[in-house]
């Protein structure tokens, strides 16, 4: 029998672990397992012959055009817009947005290089780490509205920065530092963004919903699927296809569509 969510454990009956923590528990299991056999501690790696269950297409969360027009207005002037900007324009983790330096933007080039990404456990705390696979190392084409908001942000960083007295920022420091120019915690950017989305009235919209719709409006957009995901950083096609393969449908039927209209009263 294969691992199953389960719906046990949460006021209402809602689900209380979802398909994708399920499938990061079974390959840390199955590694631990692996280490065993080495050792001789186990003779059976049950986790190797054990499928974790598929990531169903509603876990993805895309905020629809209507209310994303609506929580951009409200983000306009927020604190939280450049990093919300990061997700929805480029792409990026958490993880990752918290982690970029200055160096890490060029402006001219228009171009932003993901070379880092924070980790926090209870054990070290938050670190610097690289990124989740080697194809997560990327540069990304930043459009302008990206832009924009980076250099405000930049703006906005300078002069509390000559306010405090520590001079212009230099290509080593954090995009989003803490109070003391060291590294914040991912966690807390969530607990900020469900702060903000609670109060105005979209409590369901995640962060990470964000990076979600950004890979919507690529495929939206006709973007092949090969650069969707270098551009969202996966290892392989086949993990965008897992995750937005309902998208792709979707627009094939727009495809179909299109070429019915475009040979309506052709007679060849």
């Amino acid at each position: 029998m294969a691992c199953q969510p389960t719906d046990q454990g949460h006021k209402g009956g809602q689900r209380g672990v979802s398909t994708r923590t399920i499938r990061h528990a079974h390959t840390l299991l199955k590694q631990m397992l692996a280490e065993a056999m080495k050792h001789g501690l186990v003779v059976r790696n049950v986790a190797a012959v054990q499928s974790p269950p598929k990531i169903e297409s509603d876990e993805v969360q895309i905020v629809g055009a209507d209310r994303l027009k609506e929580l951009l207005a409200r983000l306009r002037g927020h604190a939280l817009y450049p990093k919300a900007a990061l997700a929805l324009f480029a792409g990026l983790r958490r993880s990752e947005l918290m982690a970029l330096r200055w160096r890490h933007i060029d402006f001219d080039r228009r171009v932003l290089q993901v070379r880092d990404a924070l980790e926090e456990t209870r054990a070290n705390g938050i670190r610097v780490k690289g990124p989740k696979s080697k194809a997560g190392r990327r540069d990304i084409t930043m459009p302008d509205i990206l832009l924009d908001a980076l250099r405000a942000h930049r703006q906005s960083q300078l002069e509390l920065r000559l306010q405090l007295g520590r001079g212009r920022p230099d290509g080593d420091d954090l995009l989003f530092p803490n109070i003391d120019g060291g590294l914040t915690s991912p966690q807390q950017l969530s607990s900020q963004w469900f702060v903000f989305a609670k109060s105005i009235g979209m409590p369901d919209v995640t962060f990470h919903a964000l990076r979600h719709t950004h890979a919507a409006q690529l495929i939206d957009a006709g973007v092949d699927v090969m650069m969707i995901a270098k551009r969202l950083g996966h290892a392989r096609a086949s993990t965008t296809l897992n995750h937005y393969g309902h998208l792709f449908r979707s627009t094939d039927d727009k495809a179909a569509a299109a070429i019915n209209s475009a040979l309506t009263g052709w007679k060849g």
